[in-house]
């Protein structure tokens, strides 16, 4: 009875590796069709190094590579040393076959391959520009995909945390490597804090096509279109429970005055008002899309500590990082559409199937039910389910 209980259980490790390995292969294959430019072992590597991010939940070299050094029956040091040589520089890697991995040829590929799951009827998209900072090594200039709680970093810029210098041809970079990867008949609105407002980027967000929509702060004046004098802009939503929009020049001084909507709203809950500018005309938007801007907090809070935990890295080279945050992006990329499909997929509320007296029925409130896990985390889950059961990649 051992003897067969062994055999069969040799038989069913044989088929999981077997099912493992068909799923790996299968990413292999998606993501060396999304980066087109990637040569093939670039693209492959890149697959490993993502993959192996959402078993091992984490970004740490060491414990990816113990993880796919199970699935593909192979020592940990060979792969340890692959995964590292494709974080480095061409004048840094081993061999005659050097090639310089050029992440940014990657930031449009990434975001075109979310637009191909992106809901057929919904040509609107949400982007927001943030900085996040790694303790005193790494500061990260981003533009993230703004997605049911959740965010895709699709760009990024990666600096020494107290590097000198302005950081404003690195984010006129980031939006010309996006460049054209909309479709024109899309909306597109990119949102920022109050600390990125400034009327170069505002300029450049417009010249795309797209739609800023950057908060201020309210220590400026504004002058409504018609008027002929300035006020504060802490007069337009001056108390709790106030709103306001309209067209307006915004900033006194002649350099810096600008012509756009002003949306001005302070909710109950929150310490100040909120004050967007946006080329969008006021009848067209609301100030409270900028609740969206948030979630690429949850987006920050998932590379580190939420998710793939990036903060324990020992990397001290900004270009090194940037390639990691490609692995990083497209495991990113892979749990939060797998868990924004799941998520889309719950109902709602059951209450359409009890008797029209349930105690239930007259209890409900009407308000949704609040997400009680993000779409990265049931990403994940669903995805090691999948794998767990031998159903394959999803």
């Amino acid at each position: 009875t051992r003897v067969r209980s062994s055999a069969a259980s040799d038989v069913y490790k044989r088929q999981t590796i077997m099912s493992h390995q068909d799923a790996l292969s299968q990413w292999i294959e998606t993501v060396s069709n999304a980066f087109p430019k990637l040569s093939r072992p670039q693209a492959k590597v890149l697959a490993l190094w993502s993959y192996g991010m959402v078993l091992a939940k984490s970004c740490g070299i060491t414990l990816v590579c113990a993880v796919l050094a199970l699935q593909l029956g192979c020592s940990e040091a060979s792969l340890v040393q692959r995964l590292r040589e494709w974080c480095y520089g061409g004048q840094d890697k081993k061999g005659h076959k050097r090639r310089e991995l050029d992440v940014s040829l990657c930031f449009a590929p990434l975001l075109s391959w979310i637009l191909r799951w992106w809901p057929a009827d919904e040509k609107q998209l949400a982007l927001g520009l943030d900085a996040t900072t790694l303790k005193k090594r790494f500061t990260v200039l981003c533009i993230s995909v703004l997605y049911r709680g959740c965010a895709i970093p699709v760009a990024w810029k990666i600096v020494q945390a107290e590097e000198k210098g302005s950081w404003q041809p690195h984010w006129l970079g980031l939006l010309s490597h996006l460049q054209g990867s909309v479709p024109a008949e899309w909306t597109v609105i990119v949102m920022s804090d109050r600390g990125l407002y400034a009327p170069w980027l505002y300029t450049k967000i417009v010249s795309l096509g797209w739609h800023p929509f950057m908060r201020i702060n309210k220590q400026g004046h504004f002058r409504p279109v018609g008027e002929a004098t300035f006020r504060s802009l802490a007069t337009a939503a001056p108390t709790v429970g106030s709103a306001w929009c309209g067209q307006v020049d915004c900033f006194s001084g002649p350099k810096c005055r600008l012509r756009c909507s002003l949306l001005a709203r302070w909710d109950e809950g929150y310490e100040e008002v909120w004050l967007i500018v946006t080329d969008l005309a006021p009848q067209q938007a609301t100030a409270a899309w900028y609740g969206m801007r948030s979630w690429i907090e949850a987006e920050f809070k998932d590379t580190k500590r939420g998710g793939w935990q990036w903060h324990q890295t020992k990397m001290t080279d900004p270009q090194r990082a940037e390639r990691l945050w490609l692995a990083i992006a497209v495991a990113t990329l892979w749990v939060v559409s797998v868990g924004g499909e799941a998520d889309a997929n719950i109902p709602v509320s059951s209450l359409e199937t009890l008797p029209e007296t349930h105690i239930a029925r007259r209890k409900a409130t009407g308000r949704s039910r609040p997400r009680m896990l993000s779409c990265f985390a049931r990403g994940m889950v669903t995805i090691v389910a999948a794998l767990i059961r031998g159903d394959g990649l999803v």
